[in-house]
C-alpha cells in the first residue's frame, strides 16, 4: 500500500479514491495511528502504528483493537460493547497506559481516542510514547493539539469527499467545498480560480473575506501561477511586510513573496496578491493542465507547515476529476443552449417579411443575451466614413471604427477581439466601458455599413471560443439571409420587367370577340410562367395559345417568354398545332438551364371553314359553350406535356366551330382554388359557373367567373 499504509474499505470510499486522501493524511504524523469500526475492528493503521502495536507477527489489519491492549487477551475478552473493554475512554481524553512491543518490551504511551464523523460508527486512536512523570504535562499538551489537528484535518477532509460527490456544476462544487477547506485547515478564508482564455479567472471564495480586495483574474505568466506551475505541487507562501522606505513612498506597486520552503522569492504587483499575510498556493491538475488554482489564506503570518500543502495536494488530486467532470458538463450544456438559440434566431429571420432594421437588431440582442453579453449596434456612414453607436452610458455617439476599412481588408463577416480593433480599447475605457467582448462586422446592408459591438461587464469571464463560434454562425445566417432576399428582389424586378416585355395581349381578329384576367394566386406568384396570347394569321386565320411553365420567378418568366415567341414564329409558319408542340419540345429540352416542362394549349382557328384545330399537351381541358343548346362541350383529346421527354408524340383534335359558340381556356390555377373553408373550387365548380354565367352573356364573363 501506498506510503506503508494498511487500510480496509471504509464505506466504500475506495471505490472513488478518496481513500487516497486518508492514506495522505494518516502519513504525515509520527504519531501511531488506529481508525477502527464499532466493532473495534482496525481499518486503517500507519506504519507508526504497525511498529508499536504489533506484540504477534502480522498485521493490525482487520484484528480486534481490544487484543492490543491489555486486559483483553482473549477473543471472548474483546467482545461486548467496545467501550467497557478498552484501558482508556473513547470521548478524547488523554491517558497514560503501558502496552507490549512486539519485542515483548513494555512501552509507556499516551493514548488519546475520539469518535470521527463518519456515516458509520468510527474511532480515531493516536498514541505517542512518553518519558517519565516530568514530561507528562508537556507530552500531553502536545500530543491533545496534534490530535486535535489531525482529527479536523480528517473529519475535513472526508467531508470535502462527500460534499463533492457526483457534483457537475462548477458553482456549486466550490460553494461546497471552499468553505469546507478554511474550516480544515484553520484557516481565514478560500479563493478559487478556473483556467479561462486570457488565464485564471476567480470563480469562487469564502464568504469570510468581507470586503477584502482580491484579484478577479491571474494572468497565465504571473509569477504565482508560473512558480506553481513549474512546482507541480503546493507551495507554502508568505508576503514580505513593504520596508520603511517603500511605506514612506505611499502606494506599495510591488511585493515580495517568500516560498517557505526553499527560501526562493519571486516579486508580484501588489494589486495581483490576495490578502492573505500567509498561504497555502495548491495546483489542480487534470491531464497535464491546471484547470485551477486553490488559494488557502491566513489573516496574520502564519508558520505553514509542509504536512498542510501535501493534504491539500491530496485534495487537490481527488477535486479534479470532479471539476474535470463540472467543466465538461458545463461546456457540453452552453453549447446547447446556444445551438438551439442560434435555429431560432435563423427561423426567426427566415419567417420575417424581409430582414429590416428592427429585425437585425433584435436578433443580434437576443443573442448577446445568450453568451452574457450587451449589444451595442453600429451604423457606419458609406461616404463619410463615420460610425455611430448607441452606449448604455454615454448614449448616441461616434465610435473609432472605419468599418469601411475593415471590410476591404478582409470580407465580412468580420469577427474580431476587441484588443483587435486599434484604437478601440483606450476608447471604451475612457468612456466608462470594459474592452472585454467581440465586434461582429456584416458590411454594407442596405444603404449603410452594419456592426454590432458584444460587450461584457467588468467583472465577467471572456468570451470563450464557443461563444465567439457562435456570433460566426450568426453572422453567416444573417449574411445568407440578406443575400437570398436581395436575390430575390433583384429576381422579382427582372421577371416583372420581363414580364411586361412579353405583356400578355389578345390582338383583335375580324370575326372573333375576346377577353381575359389574369389574377394571381400571392403577390409573389405576380411574376411566374402562366401566359396566353391571340395571334391574328392570314386568311381569316387565328392561333389561340395558353400556357403553364413550371416554377416562378426568373427561370419561368424567361423560359415563358421563349416559348410564345417560338410558338408566334411557328403559327406563321401554317403548321399544325400538334407538329408546332413537337418542335417546341426539342426546343425546351436544349433551352432551360434547369428540369422545366410546360403545359399548352394551342389552337387554330379557320373563320372561313367554321373549324377549330387544336393540341392541349397537359393542359386543363378547355370547355366550348355551344349558343345553339348552351351544352359544356369539353375538348377531350389530351397528349402529355411538353419539355419532359425527347421523342414524345402529340395528337391534333378537331371541332366544328358556329357562329355565338364561346371557347374558354384557363390554367389550374383557377380548379386549385381553395375557398376559406379549404375546399378546392375543382373542374366541376368550374363548369357549374361557366354554364350559369355563359348564359348571362359573352361580355364581362371572365371577370364574372
Amino acid at each position: 500500500m501506498t506510503n506503508k499504509i494498511t487500510r480496509k474499505g471504509v464505506a466504500g470510499l475506495e471505490k472513488r479514491g478518496e481513500a487516497s486522501v486518508l492514506v495522505t493524511l494518516l502519513s504525515l504524523t509520527s504519531d501511531a495511528v488506529l481508525l477502527f469500526d464499532g466493532n473495534g475492528t482496525i481499518l486503517l493503521a500507519n506504519e507508526e502504528a504497525e511498529r508499536t502495536f504489533r506484540a504477534m507477527p502480522g498485521s493490525l489489519l482487520e484484528r480486534n483493537v481490544r487484543m492490543v491492549f491489555p486486559p483483553a487477551a482473549t477473543m471472548e475478552q474483546a467482545e461486548g460493547p467496545i467501550a467497557d473493554s478498552l484501558p482508556f475512554a473513547l470521548d478524547g481524553s488523554s491517558k497514560i497506559i503501558t502496552c507490549e512491543t512486539s519485542s515483548h518490551a513494555h512501552l509507556r504511551i499516551c493514548v488519546r481516542c475520539e469518535r470521527v464523523a463518519l456515516a458509520e460508527e468510527t474511532y480515531l486512536l493516536t498514541a505517542h510514547a512518553v518519558g517519565d512523570e516530568g514530561d507528562m504535562a508537556g507530552e500531553n499538551e502536545r500530543l491533545v493539539e496534534e490530535l486535535s489537528r489531525a482529527n479536523r484535518r480528517l473529519s475535513g477532509t472526508l467531508g470535502i469527499v462527500l460534499e463533492t460527490l457526483d457534483s457537475l456544476d462548477v458553482g456549486t462544487l466550490f460553494s461546497r467545498i471552499l468553505d469546507e477547506i478554511a474550516q480544515t485547515m484553520d484557516a481565514w478564508a478560500t479563493l478559487a480560480y478556473m483556467a479561462e482564455q486570457d488565464g485564471y479567472r476567480l470563480r469562487g471564495a469564502t464568504e469570510s473575506l468581507g470586503d477584502a480586495p482580491v484579484p478577479l483574474c491571474l494572468a497565465y505568466d504571473h509569477a504565482l501561477a508560473e512558480a506553481v506551475s513549474r512546482a507541480g505541487r503546493s507551495l507554502c507562501l508568505r508576503v514580505q511586510p513593504p520596508s520603511r522606505e517603500e511605506l514612506r513612498q505611499g502606494e506599495v506597486v510591488h511585493r515580495t513573496v517568500i516560498n517557505e520552503e526553499t527560501g526562493a522569492s519571486v516579486v508580484v504587483q501588489a494589486v495581483s496578491l490576495p490578502p492573505f499575510p500567509s498561504f497555502v498556493c495548491v495546483p489542480v491538475w487534470f491531464s497535464g493542465h491546471m484547470i485551477s488554482l486553490i488559494m488557502v489564506g491566513w489573516k496574520h503570518a502564519n508558520q505553514l507547515r509542509k504536512d498542510d500543502a501535501r493534504l491539500l495536494d491530496a485534495v487537490a488530486e481527488y477535486l479534479s476529476v470532479q471539476l474535470a467532470g463540472a467543466l465538461a458538463a458545463l461546456r457540453a450544456q452552453h453549447v446547447e443552449r446556444l445551438e438551439v438559440l442560434g435555429s431560432r434566431l435563423r427561423e426567426r429571420m427566415l419567417a420575417g417579411n424581409g430582414l429590416d432594421e428592427n429585425l437585425l437588431e433584435s436578433v443580434f440582442f437576443e443573442a448577446a443575451e445568450g453568451i452574457g453579453a450587451m449589444c451595442v449596434p453600429l451604423r457606419g456612414n458609406v461616404h463619410q466614413r463615420i460610425t455611430m453607436g448607441v452606449f448604455p452610458t454615454i448614449g448616441f455617439h461616434s465610435v473609432p471604427i472605419d468599418l469601411s476599412k475593415l471590410r476591404r481588408a478582409k470580407k465580412p463577416p468580420i469577427v474580431m477581439g476587441l484588443p483587435e480593433v486599434e484604437g478601440l480599447p483606450a476608447w471604451l475605457e475612457a468612456n466608462g466601458e470594459k474592452p472585454l467582448g467581440l465586434l461582429a462586422v456584416l458590411g454594407q446592408i442596405g444603404e449603410q455599413e452594419r456592426a454590432f459591438l458584444l460587450l461584457r461587464r467588468e467583472d465577467a469571464e471572456p468570451l470563450e471560443e464557443v461563444d465567439v463560434s457562435f456570433v460566426r454562425r450568426l453572422c453567416d445566417d444573417v449574411l445568407e439571409v440578406e443575400a437570398g432576399e436581395r436575390a430575390r428582389t433583384r429576381d422579382k424586378r427582372i421577371s416583372q420587367a420581363l414580364q411586361r416585355g412579353m405583356r400578355n395581349e389578345l390582338q383583335r381578329v375580324s370575326g372573333l370577340s375576346t377577353q381575359s384576367r389574369y389574377s394571381s394566386a400571392t403577390e409573389a406568384a405576380l411574376v411566374g410562367g402562366d401566359f396566353y396570347d391571340l395571334v391574328r394569321l392570314p386568311e381569316r386565320h387565328a392561333c389561340v395559345i395558353m400556357g403553364d411553365v413550371s416554377g416562378k420567378g426568373v427561370e419561368a418568366a424567361s423560359v415563358s417568354s421563349a416559348v410564345k415567341t417560338a410558338l408566334g414564329a411557328y403559327a406563321w409558319e401554317g403548321l399544325k398545332p400538334a407538329r408546332m408542340v413537337a418542335l417546341l419540345n426539342e426546343f425546351l429540352l436544349g433551352f432551360s438551364r434547369i428540369e422545366t416542362f410546360a403545359t399548352l394549349f394551342v389552337g387554330i382557328v379557320d373563320l372561313a371553314a367554321g373549324m377549330l384545330t387544336y393540341c392541349s399537351a397537359g393542359h386543363p381541358p378547355a370547355l366550348m359553350v355551344r349558343a345553339s343548346s348552351g351544352e359544356l362541350v369539353s375538348l377531350g383529346v389530351q397528349s402529355g406535356v411538353v419539355g419532359a421527354f425527347s421523342g414524345m408524340r402529340y395528337l391534333d383534335g378537331e371541332l366544328r366551330i358556329e357562329e355565338g359558340d364561346t371557347l374558354l381556356l384557363y390554367t389550374d390555377g383557377v380548379t386549385e382554388a381553395r375557398n376559406q373553408a379549404g375546399d378546392f373550387f375543382g373542374e366541376d365548380g368550374l363548369r357549374d359557373v361557366v354554364s350559369h354565367e355563359a348564359a348571362v352573356g359573352f361580355d364581362g364573363l371572365c371577370d364574372r367567373i
